[in-house]
């Protein structure tokens, strides 16, 4: 497995399969976004030669993302694909859940083990006002299906102050005491062209379990602290399922960082909220061997920065929908 300079072995990839939503979320993306042509992104072919170059040097761990992962044409069958790729031990899908319904099973059989749901709010004209377009029945529908063909089930709410910062996550809270899942409540960051609209609604993972634990009693924190994946991991008391808390903004992950991510135009991105990429595409269009993209490949991860700089206010400038989440 590849390292970087700061001994971080680095195996997860996330991979952005598009960088259409069929929602605008207001702390994602302005309602007006426009998405690069087609013909400007990874073809299937290319997208899996590349995780044949990844999976060669010692990626395991692949999360498919967005924009929003079901919008890409024939994803069953690029989830199978995937699936069988030699190495792939896991592949896990983020997704906003409108599309999900008919999808799940399909997706199940063909290898996904987990799906991550977008989910902030669970008011219906809330959930529409935070994304603009969603119908919030769509999205339960598609967790009913996830649920019923043994797909594993995470939520994300990304908590943004003054739109759902209070209820609504004592409301999400409270879906853990019945159902096995994790609901993870992420700090909003800088990003794009909403940078500013972000930096001043974000709510502290501190504030959220001050507020939880308002509503239900002390949170037991779970792992003796250590992290799941990013999520910081507490339960509610007598609850089937589990409380997670990512705070890149306020508690930093960076020194665990074991992941790259591959954007939808080919670009392999170091580090969510920096700039600096490696063009893959170009490459592959022009010819160059697998080997020299494996080369490639290791040769920039071994300069993963430390952090993501947010102390310095570095603010990348691709929306969340461009970089895959």
């Amino acid at each position: 497995m590849p390292q970087d300079r700061f001994q971080r072995t680095i195996h997860y990839l996330r991979i952005s399969l598009t960088d259409m939503c069929n929602l605008r979320c207001v702390y994602c993306m302005p309602e007006d976004m426009t998405f690069r042509p087609r013909a400007e992104l990874l073809q299937d072919e290319e997208l899996l030669r590349l995780v044949n170059c990844f999976a060669g040097l010692g990626f395991d761990k692949i999360r498919l993302t967005g924009g929003e992962p079901t919008l890409r044409s024939n994803v069953v069958e690029l989830v199978r694909d995937l699936a069988q790729t030699p190495g792939i031990r896991e592949l896990a899908m983020t997704t906003n859940g409108i599309t999900l319904k008919p999808l799940a099973r399909a997706l199940r059989d063909a290898g996904l083990s987990r799906v991550n749901v977008s989910l902030d709010t669970l008011q219906p004209e809330k959930f529409r006002r935070l994304t603009r377009w969603g119908r919030i029945e769509d999205v339960w529908a598609g967790l009913a299906a996830a649920e019923a063909v043994g797909l594993g089930i995470k939520l994300n709410a990304v908590v943004v102050r003054h739109q759902n910062d209070r209820e609504d996550v004592v409301d999400l809270a409270r879906l853990t005491l019945e159902r096995a899942w994790q609901v993870r409540y992420i700090e909003v960051m800088p990003l794009g062209n909403v940078a500013d609209f972000q930096k001043t609604a974000m709510v502290s993972a501190n504030e959220l379990r001050a507020t939880i634990s308002e509503a239900f009693g002390p949170l037991e924190l779970l792992n003796e602290g250590r992290l799941d994946g990013e999520a910081r991991v507490y339960r509610l008391p007598n609850a089937k399922g589990t409380l997670g808390f990512i705070s890149p903004v306020t508690q930093p992950f960076c020194a665990g960082c074991n992941r790259v991510r591959l954007t939808a135009d080919g670009r392999l991105l170091l580090c969510l909220l920096r700039d600096k990429e490696l063009n893959l595409l170009q490459r592959l269009r022009a010819g160059t061997t697998d080997a020299e993209v494996m080369k490639a490949i290791s040769d920039t991860i071994w300069y993963k920065p430390w952090g993501h700089g947010l102390a310095q206010d570095v603010r990348p400038s691709r929306n969340m929908s461009e970089i895959g989440g």
